[in-house]
């Protein structure tokens, strides 16, 4: 408790195995959108940010007025490890969006290719997107490209840019072939959702943890967007798009997230109901809301650990003296003798 998700999130990027995945939050807040200011490039920043969060949030009451609240999850199990999950926190899964436009059925038998980096990233270095859109107009797929930048000078005649697309219905549409992602949540379940295999170019946060998984389940690959080159993307995509090992497993874990004893939806009504009904569900509270702040950053274990591993230096020095004072005893005896 007490150690920002920040740091949890740079420890989960190493593996992809389970005994990495325990996920130790500092409550049930999501300051992903207020902390979109954060400086991301160094660890300290968010550290200090989420400190700061919590230091706010228990002293204006906010954290207590939240407490008789449901938090909705995004999120789905088969995306993530065997992960702790408190009794206030109902998964409900996403909503969808509506249709799509015209662009995609001019893609003919090759269909298209969706390529987003997120809300966060407005636009990269003119060298980067010059790669991407050079490995991109070597493809034979139609691609739609959110992108805000300047328009790359190897731009091809398939590709398209727009500073905004409907991703959930692009992903959806069977004409989609691949999904080039920067590894976020909603875009990483929308692909699993609709079946559609995945190049992840994950950037900071939660991203390289989530790639990472999707490329052990067998949906995805990754590469890095600092130091790939055009062949790269390219190899990538065709791989994707013509190994059926990739749609295989991708659509393998897209029968998993359909197969749910409820809709979404209709289990996002049933717990704001139920919260309803039971006048904020205030029996769903975490004990965390009262411990006391020793006790929330786990102070009162750690001296306890201090405490114990104090005595056991005291105890094991007193017997290396004792044994020291019995040998020399022992020596001295021996050469009056």
């Amino acid at each position: 408790m007490g150690i920002p998700d920040h740091l949890t999130c740079l420890w989960r990027n190493l593996y992809a195995g389970q005994e990495a995945t325990v996920r130790m939050g500092h409550g049930t807040t999501n300051w992903f959108q207020i902390g979109k200011g954060v400086r991301q490039g160094c660890i300290l920043s968010p550290c200090l940010f989420n400190l700061y969060a919590e230091y706010i949030m228990r002293n204006t009451g906010l954290d207590e007025a939240l407490a008789g609240w449901l938090e909705k999850r995004n999120v789905e199990f088969l995306n993530e490890h065997r992960i702790p999950v408190l009794p206030d926190e109902k998964s409900s899964g996403d909503w969808l969006h509506s249709e799509m436009e015209e662009f995609v059925q001019s893609s003919g038998e090759h269909g298209i290719v969706v390529l987003s980096l997120g809300s966060m990233i407005s636009n990269m270095s003119e060298e980067r997107a010059n790669v991407i859109a050079s490995a991109l107009a070597q493809i034979p797929q139609k691609v739609l490209w959110r992108y805000d930048g300047k328009k790359p000078d190897t731009l091809g005649p398939n590709t398209r840019l727009y500073k905004w697309i409907p991703q959930n219905d692009l992903l959806g549409h069977p004409k989609t072939k691949a999904f080039i992602t920067h590894g976020g949540s909603n875009g990483i379940y929308e692909a699993i959702y609709h079946g559609v295999p995945m190049v992840g170019l994950p950037l900071f946060a939660d991203q390289p943890h989530n790639v990472v998984h999707m490329t052990a389940k067998g949906a995805a690959i990754r590469l890095d967007l600092e130091r790939m080159s055009t062949e790269d993307l390219l190899n990538a995509l065709k791989e994707v798009i013509s190994n059926p090992f990739y749609k295989e497993n991708v659509m393998r874990l897209s029968a998993i997230q359909h197969d749910q004893p409820m809709k979404p939806l209709d289990r996002a009504i049933f717990w704001i109901e139920f919260v309803m009904r039971h006048r904020g569900a205030k029996h769903l509270r975490p004990a965390a809301h009262d411990l006391t702040w020793f006790q929330y950053h786990s102070l009162d274990v750690i001296g306890f650990l201090l405490a114990c591993v104090a005595t056991a230096v005291f105890v094991i020095t007193k017997c290396c003296l004792f044994c020291c004072r019995k040998c020399a005893s022992i020596g001295k005896k021996g050469k009056r003798d």
